[in-house]
Formats: C-alpha cells, sequence, structure tokens
C-alpha cells in the first residue's frame, strides 16, 4: 500500500457490539469486552501504516438514553480500559486525547482520563482520540459559547472569526481534518459523530460488526479511500 494514498486521519464509528452479543446469545457486555480487543488490534495496526491520527466514537451523549444498567456497564468498561490501556499505549508511543462532555463520568474516570492523556502527551506516534459522552451538536455548540465568551469579553474581534479560528474552537483543534469516516455494522448513518470535522471525509460503510473488525478489514476501507478522488467541491480538473 502506498504512504501518499494513506488517510491522514481517520475516524470510526464503532458500531455492532451489542447485536454481535445477541447473535451469540451472549449478555451485551461480551459484545462491549470484544470491542475493546478489536480497538486495540485496530490502533496497533494504524500505528504500524503510520496513521497520524485515529478518532473512535466510544461512547456518544445518546448512550445516555439507554437503560441504566447498560450505561453503568460502559462506565466501568471505560475505567478498566483506562487503568489497564494507558501503559501500552505508551509503549506504543500513543499519544492520547480525549473528548467530549466528561462531567457525567464519576470523579474517579475524569482523574483516570486527565491522568492517562498527561502520560501520553509528550509521546510523539499516533493521536488517539476517544470520543466519550461526545455528541457533534454539543462540539459546534460548546465551541460557539466559547467564541461568544472571547467576543464578550473583548478578546476577540466577531470580523476575526472564520472557519479557520472557529476550528481552533472545537474538540479536535490542533489536529488534521478527518479524511476517512469507517462506520460498522451496515448501518449508514453520521449519528451526531464529529460533524463538523467531516464536512469533506471520505464515507466508508461496512457490514462487519465491530467485534469482528480486525487489520484486513481496515486496509480494505483505506484502499477504497486511495481509489477515490478527493475534489473539495472543485470541478475535475479546476483549481
Amino acid at each position: 500500500m502506498s504512504l501518499k494514498a494513506l488517510p491522514n486521519h481517520i475516524a470510526i464509528i464503532m458500531d455492532g457490539n451489542g447485536r454481535w452479543a445477541k447473535s451469540r446469545h451472549l449478555p451485551r457486555s461480551k459484545g462491549h469486552q470484544r470491542g475493546v480487543q478489536t480497538v486495540r488490534k485496530i490502533v496497533k495496526h494504524c500505528g504500524k501504516l503510520g496513521i497520524s491520527s485515529l478518532t473512535l466514537f466510544a461512547f456518544s451523549s445518546e448512550n445516555m438514553k439507554r437503560p441504566t444498567e447498560e450505561v453503568g456497564l460502559l462506565f466501568k468498561l471505560f475505567l478498566t480500559v483506562l487503568k489497564n490501556e494507558t501503559k501500552k499505549l505508551k509503549e506504543n508511543n500513543v499519544k492520547l486525547k480525549i473528548i467530549g462532555d466528561l462531567s457525567v463520568f464519576t470523579p474517579e474516570i475524569q482523574l483516570l482520563a486527565k491522568a492517562a492523556e498527561d502520560q501520553l502527551q509528550d509521546n510523539d506516534g499516533l493521536t488517539l482520540v476517544i470520543a466519550a459522552n461526545y455528541g457533534g451538536q454539543w462540539d459546534i455548540t460548546n465551541a460557539a459559547k466559547k467564541i461568544a465568551s472571547k467576543v464578550a469579553a473583548n478578546e476577540l474581534d466577531p470580523e476575526q472569526i472564520n472557519t479557520s479560528s472557529f476550528h481552533d474552537h472545537t474538540s479536535l483543534a490542533g489536529l488534521p481534518p478527518v479524511d476517512l469516516l469507517i462506520r460498522t455494522s451496515g448501518e449508514v448513518r453520521i449519528s451526531n459523530f464529529l460533524l463538523w470535522d467531516i464536512a469533506y471525509s471520505e464515507l466508508y460503510f461496512c457490514d462487519t460488526l465491530w467485534p469482528d473488525f480486525n487489520e484486513k478489514e481496515l486496509d480494505l476501507a483505506i484502499e477504497s479511500f486511495s481509489s477515490r478522488e478527493r475534489r473539495y467541491g472543485e470541478r475535475r480538473g479546476e483549481k
């Protein structure tokens, strides 16, 4: 695979954990646990390929509407992953960024999230972004609030607001644009994920449930990406 064909930033909606478990007559918790194993594989593979950034949709703001038992399970799993994976990420030179409204999480989870980011901040390999209790509309609204506060404090001239300065106030500020958005499990929708950041992303949908997604599946998505002509709104042959 040519390095020139690689997307710089990949984002993935990891869908299908529950259906994977149900099809095997297992509790949903087993699907989420198996999904964490897939995350390990994909993070490692992206690092080997030389991908700059990988953003994973781990827990959406809409997930809060699920049954209390499942929400509690997701919180517990998130806590366990933070405790167990930080050392491995450090060994693999992975930098970590966690985005979303973390106020819904317990103080213990919030402290662990901050500690994990701090421990990995000096790594210069793959940047792994975990979106937890995240929503694209929330992100845009939050950015608008930050900008409005600066304008009210006379720290920012409204005439200086443009797409670039707006991006600087979003969750993915400082990271390259998302080149490739992947969604697993056969669903063909965005589900309020990275609405600002995927304006010119290539979209790739596959039927594979997230726990069954693997390195080969990711390579297929990248091959599809590399075969497309990205024109960013321009006509072919024009600039």
